[in-house]
Parts: C-alpha cells; sequence; structure tokens
C-alpha cells in the first residue's frame, strides 16, 4: 500500500527537525511531548523508514530517509501556505490571475517597476504577460485573453471598451550612423528617404489593414516586431521610426542617429489603458493601472528628452543629421 502521510505528521516531522528535539517541538505545538513522538512513529510507520536515529543520542538526529524526506516535507508545506494564501485573497475579491497586454511603445522600465512591486504587492496573484505591437494590444483585450491592455494609439472605436489615457511616448526617425541618411549634414527633405529602404512593423492583430503610419519611402521591408526592425536599423539595412525609450542608450552611443526629417510626425502620443466595459478590473488590475499611470505620467517630454541625450551622448559621436 502507498504511504498517504497527513498533512500534520509533515508539520510535526519539520518541527521537531527544526528544534533539535521532541521536547522543543512539543512546546512549539503546544502539544504533549508523547503526541509528537506517536505522531512521528506513525509517520515512520506510513513511510516504512525510520525517520530518526534514536539509540545512543541525546536528541534525535535525523537520518538518511529523514535528510531525504525534510525537503519534500518543506516543499509541501510551502505549497500549503501558497494555497491557504490565495484562498484568503480569493474571499477578499483579489483576482487569481491577471492577464495583461503591453505594448512595445511602453517604456521598458517602466514595466520593468511596475512588475517588481506587482510580485511585492500580489505574491497570490499569477500573471500572463504579453507584448504587441501596433493592434495588437486591443486586440487581446477584445478577444478576452487580457484582463487590461497598457498601449498606444486607439485604433478603433469600440464602445465594449473603456480607454484612458494614462501617459505618452514618442517615435523618433533614426538610422545607422553609418548609414546615408546620417551622412547628409542638413535637414533632410522627402526626396531624401523616398528611394531609401524604410523598415516597417506589420500588424499582426488586423486592425489596422490598408492602413500605414509614417511610411514615407517607395521601398519598404515590412517585420513582425519592433525588436528585429531595431535590430536591422542598427545594423544599416534601412531607416525608420523607434520607440524613443528603446532608443536611447543607441542615441547617447552613437550607434542610432536621430533623422532631422520635418515629413515624419513626430509629435508625443497618448498611451492608454484598456480593458473590457463587461470585465472591470479587480484590486491587482486596478493597482496595476495605477502604477502605470503614476510612471508614464513622469516620462519626459520630446524636449526634455533630446536634452538629456544631448547632456549624456559620448564626444565625437554624430548626434543627429542636421
Amino acid at each position: 500500500m502507498l504511504p498517504n502521510p497527513t498533512l500534520d505528521q509533515l508539520q510535526v516531522f519539520l518541527t521537531v527537525a527544526e528544534t533539535g528535539s521532541f521536547s522543543a517541538a512539543s512546546r512549539v505545538l503546544n502539544r504533549a511531548q508523547s503526541v509528537v513522538s506517536y505522531t512521528i512513529a506513525n509517520l515512520e510507520a506510513q513511510l516504512e523508514v525510520p525517520l530518526f536515529e534514536r539509540s545512543g543520542a541525546r536528541q534525535p538526529k535525523l537520518t538518511e530517509a529523514g535528510r531525504a524526506m525534510l525537503e519534500d516535507a518543506r516543499r509541501i508545506l510551502g505549497d500549503l501556505q501558497v494555497m491557504r494564501a490565495r484562498v484568503k485573497s480569493l474571499k477578499e475579491g483579489l483576482e487569481a490571475e491577471v492577464s495583461v497586454a503591453i505594448s512595445v511603445m511602453v517604456p521598458s522600465q517602466a514595466v520593468v517597476d511596475v512588475l517588481r512591486e506587482f510580485r511585492d504587492m500580489f505574491p497570490s496573484v499569477s500573471l500572463n504577460l504579453y507584448v504587441g505591437e501596433l493592434g495588437m494590444v486591443m486586440d487581446l483585450v477584445l478577444s478576452g485573453k487580457a484582463t487590461i491592455g497598457i498601449g498606444g494609439a486607439v485604433l478603433r472605436q469600440d464602445d465594449s471598451v473603456v480607454t484612458e489615457r494614462i501617459g505618452h511616448s514618442f517615435m523618433l526617425p533614426v538610422a545607422a550612423r553609418n548609414h546615408p541618411l546620417a551622412a547628409l549634414e542638413r535637414p533632410l527633405m522627402l526626396g531624401d528617404v523616398r528611394e531609401e529602404v524604410q523598415l516597417v512593423v506589420t500588424d499582426a492583430s488586423g486592425l489596422t489593414k490598408g492602413r500605414d503610419f509614417n511610411v514615407l519611402s517607395y521601398k519598404t521591408w515590412r517585420v513582425s516586431d519592433i525588436a528585429t526592425k531595431h535590430q536591422l536599423i542598427k545594423a544599416g539595412l534601412g531607416w525608420g521610426g523607434l520607440p524613443a525609450s528603446l532608443i536611447r542608450d543607441d542615441l547617447v552611443s552613437g550607434a542610432l542617429v536621430h533623422l532631422d526629417l520635418e515629413a515624419y510626425e513626430q509629435g508625443e502620443y497618448g498611451i492608454y489603458s484598456m480593458r473590457r466595459l463587461a470585465n472591470p478590473p479587480g484590486p491587482a488590475a486596478a493597482w496595476m493601472i495605477d502604477a502605470f499611470r503614476t510612471r508614464l505620467s513622469a516620462c519626459p517630454n520630446q524636449a526634455d528628452f533630446h536634452a538629456r541625450i544631448a547632456e549624456l551622448h559620448e564626444p565625437g559621436m554624430p548626434l543627429a543629421a542636421e
């Protein structure tokens, strides 16, 4: 017959092992020493192995089997504590799980800071994280795969979705420092970029099908994600717009050059929280929205961003095609 130890037996075993004696365990557990000894004896009978060496020692010493079982007991009782915390949270209305879709336009440091605090604030809440491009964030919210979305422009008006502006971001047209556009020492005209390859992200959600944003070149390479676009631009394979927060270090080091291109719309755009009207956020999701609002409201505007880059810029490296 397979052993079937109880949680109480495991707790008594763990207490004896940690306190070093049956008498000390009886005081911690507020039980008679005889009850503690009887519980351990029953556990050993269940497992059919001795857990403590009792002969010839004033204090019980773990056997080899006992040392192996100790780690299992700690893990099982630890899982029980997690389950108890989760049940307590559910009774208090806290979600068991939060699914969030976040746009690549959201500064990565803000994402890391918020998620670190979320982990500490809600240790019992599981997290599903999606990172999307363009319409993917709204698509995930509409489909119900994401409880909340944190993303850029609202690409489609939908009465079933509640949106709220919580911050801002902006894109910058850039090229590698060895790209022909970066070598032009003047403001760029539309004609300068027409024949150069422009890298463009394709929206997998389909919400922007048939629509292009700031696509100025006749030659385009379309990629599936912003990370690939970033790497190809750094490699000098084309030019394109990238989120300012993503390329801050590249601009400081001179690996990328900001292009002075008036035809490229560089105004700030909003970052929004999104959720379905029929699915109001619970305490954890609501906290996350507020945390992103706090972080994003402190993000610099374009003027401050450029001033900071100029201050940190490495000497001798091109800063912009001007």
